[in-house]
């Protein structure tokens, strides 16, 4: 497993980065979403629901009380956050696991809980806060094919933040 780190300074470069992990999204790809509380996970997931084209009536809201939220687009959205959940017997107990193998793209906040039902293939962003707008991403790529996917990009965008 190979982990970089990337620093998002605005909402437009979060923009940029989640609509670009939705371009290079396959059916069946896991993106967890992880880290300080307030950095951004739910935003991060309205601009991947952008990039995968989910019609602007679809608006993406934290699933934190109702823990799934499905969305259409190209592909289909399934929107979890297990913030309220205790550990990953209750993630098996509600049969959540099914998802990160369907035909869509899962992102899931609060996926430590999940522990050892995630998949390892799945893409790992740990977001802290920097500041008001900037974060600090811990991007750790799994045992998948996202960092093969995600390098390409990673090096136009640090050529872009050295600006």
């Amino acid at each position: 497993m190979s982990v970089h780190q990337i620093r998002l300074t605005n909402l437009q470069e979060t923009a940029e980065f989640a609509q670009e992990l939705a371009r290079l999204a396959k059916p069946g790809d896991v993106i967890c979403l992880d880290g300080d509380l307030g950095a951004g996970k739910t935003a991060l997931t309205q601009e991947i629901a952008k990039g995968l084209e989910v019609p602007s009536s679809c608006y993406v809201t934290s699933p934190t009380f109702t823990i799934l939220q499905e969305y259409p687009g190209r592909m289909p959205l399934y929107h979890m956050d297990f913030y309220r959940l205790s550990d990953e017997t209750e993630v098996e107990d509600l049969g959540f696991e099914e998802f990160f193998y369907l035909s869509g793209l899962t992102v899931i906040e609060w996926s430590v809980i999940g522990g050892s039902l995630i998949p390892d293939t799945r893409l790992l962003l740990t977001m802290t806060i920097e500041n008001d707008l900037a974060r600090a991403v811990d991007v750790d790529f799994g045992t998948g094919d996202w960092q093969e996917r995600l390098l390409p990009f990673f090096e136009f965008f640090k050529i872009n933040q050295r600006k």
